[in-house]
């Protein structure tokens, strides 16, 4: 659905102003390469904290504490 969207989003730049729709089509790709390491760098942050929140967290589950998500139980 999103797809859908912008590729209609995109033809009715081209019907608006077709060189800044063309412009964004030869664009895209580069900004998207330029946009990988960010990716990727945020991936590996991500990863990061989820260990070390398992690592932290692993006395309390050895020990048969119950994680609380909710404020009441």
């Amino acid at each position: 659905m999103k797809t859908l969207a912008l590729l209609l989003l995109w033809c009715l730049l081209w019907v608006l102003c077709w060189p800044l729709a063309l412009l964004a089509l030869v664009l895209w790709p580069l900004l998207w390469l330029l946009a990988l390491p960010f990716r990727l760098v945020g991936i590996t942050f991500s990863a990061l904290f989820a260990f070390l929140h398992a690592l932290l967290m692993l006395p309390a589950r050895l020990l048969g504490g119950a994680m609380r998500t909710t404020g009441t139980a």
